[in-house]
């Protein structure tokens, strides 16, 4: 095995490369990143970063002494804008090609926008350290943020930015924050809890319009209304990248299609929020946008790649934290699953719920109950987790 070419330069990409030396491999590794920072950390950018608790060389996961010690080549600041399996080549947006025996991708996800507005100053997005800089920047010359979309990225940005003290509203078309993660329950308690720090949460609209001529000057809401705001960050969700595949031969589908072993096709494996695998573990596909995930399934995919073809079936494992919460996750949590408070009580903000389908726990969910939800994720992986024993999630 002469050469592996890694694309994208993430903790997937570093996780995928270094687990290949640990596991003996001595061929050439070469990390293709398209911005010009070595691999960093993602879930900082949008608390700690965005806050001003840290500074950004903390988000960077490895000395730059550790590339030359693991004679890992990066190639930073340069996209991946083909690949062709016939002739195994990853063609550069420099202009250059780079040939490969074995491939991983990991290149992650892009942020959706909205179909209009994006011109103007003070709108942003946030993926990169260079989007959180940027937003932070204009916080810390404003009084007020608009966040459109209440996932897990714009309610945990709200937070940082109420928390800087500015004026802070969180809107998104569905009827909850986090609902579409964890259902009505737990979205009223997160909702809640951002009107207690003084977030205005509109919920159950949308956004139909970005005002300003140069620099936006408000939001319009679909109801008519109208936020005056300095600035907005649109999070509404990502894509996978895969663009750059196109024609390739590689199998993409919402990710890149792969097998349980997160094979693409000969000799080509991904990893991370782009990767799309059969989970033998819930008998079905998935794609996680996870930071756990990310470091699994890039240990899994250079085992693989060596040769061991062992079926990649996690437990997903997320977290996210907002004011004085601390909600973590383990497993999946289909829509229409029943939730059932297990221990402690919403009301004191520490418990910990069980996700059931068909009486089948699928996934816990603990509200500052750490210890307990450790314990309690191992009935996800119990046999006799529920009459449904082992059966796939797609037959229940």
């Amino acid at each position: 095995m002469d050469k592996i070419v890694i694309v994208g330069a993430s903790a997937a990409g570093l996780t995928t490369a270094e687990a290949l030396r640990r596991e003996g491999c001595t061929g050439q590794l070469i990390l293709v990143g398209d911005e010009q920072q070595p691999p960093y950390d993602r879930p900082p950018l949008s608390k700690q970063v965005l806050a001003g608790t840290w500074e950004q060389g903390r988000t960077q996961l490895r000395p730059d002494t550790v590339y030359r010690d693991q004679n890992i080549e990066l190639r930073l600041g340069t996209r991946a804008i083909g690949a062709d399996l016939d002739s195994r080549t990853v063609e550069l947006s420099c202009g250059r090609q780079l040939g490969f025996d074995r491939l991983v991708i990991a290149t992650g996800v892009t942020p959706r926008r909205l179909p209009f507005g994006h011109d103007l100053a003070g709108v942003h997005v946030l993926r990169t350290l260079d989007d959180t800089l940027a937003l932070r920047a204009d916080l810390l010359r404003s009084s007020s943020l608009v966040v459109v979309g209440a996932g897990f990225l714009g309610s945990e940005a709200a937070a940082s930015a109420r928390r800087l003290g500015l004026e802070v509203t969180l809107v998104d078309p569905l009827p909850l924050p986090l609902v579409r993660q964890f259902g009505d329950r737990i979205g009223r308690l997160v909702a809640d809890l951002h009107q207690e720090q003084g977030v205005r949460v509109r919920t159950g609209v949308g956004v139909a319009a970005l005002l300003g001529e140069d620099k936006v000057s408000g939001v319009e809401l679909t109801d008519g209304t109208v936020v005056p705001t300095e600035a907005v960050l649109v999070a509404i969700g990502s894509t996978p990248a895969t663009d750059w595949l196109t024609g390739s031969g590689i199998p993409v589908e919402d990710g890149v299609l792969c097998d349980a072993t997160c094979q693409a096709a000969e000799g080509v494996y991904a990893a991370g929020d782009v990767a799309r695998w059969f989970n033998p573990h819930f008998g079905t596909r998935m794609r996680v946008e996870h930071r756990m995930n990310a470091t699994e399934q890039g240990i899994a995919v250079a085992r693989n790649l060596l040769g061991a073809s062992v079926p990649f079936a996690p437990v997903p494992y997320f977290w996210t934290d907002q004011f004085d919460a601390k909600i973590q996750a383990y497993g999946i949590f289909p829509a229409g699953g029943e939730m059932v408070i297990a221990h402690g009580e919403p009301a004191d903000r520490q418990f910990v719920a069980h996700y059931r389908v068909r009486e089948r726990i699928t996934g816990v969910l603990g509200w500052n109950m750490a210890g307990q939800l450790r314990q309690d994720r191992l009935l996800i992986t119990a046999r006799d987790s529920g009459p449904a024993g082992d059966r796939p999630l797609r037959d229940l």
